[in-house]
């Protein structure tokens, strides 16, 4: 069987896809793992970028979290 990933952004796609036992990765799991393969060089401006101009939520202690994950507290 090969190994497929998806990437969810919605709650309702994620909760269908652990139901039938899919992984995946949201955008903020994406960020860390460019990152940690060196497709890019830094979270927070894409991440500052993703939440100033295009809307997108995050809560504070996760904001954080991610930035602690890469290296840029």
């Amino acid at each position: 069987m090969e190994n497929h990933h998806l990437s969810l952004h919605n709650n309702r796609c994620r909760m269908v896809a652990a139901r039938v036992n899919l992984s995946y990765t949201g955008i903020l799991g994406i960020l860390v793992e460019a990152k940690s393969q060196r497709l890019i060089s830094a979270v927070k401006p894409l991440l500052d970028a993703l939440i100033n101009q295009a809307g997108f939520w995050v809560a504070q202690p996760l904001y954080k979290r991610v930035l602690q994950l890469v290296d840029e507290n």
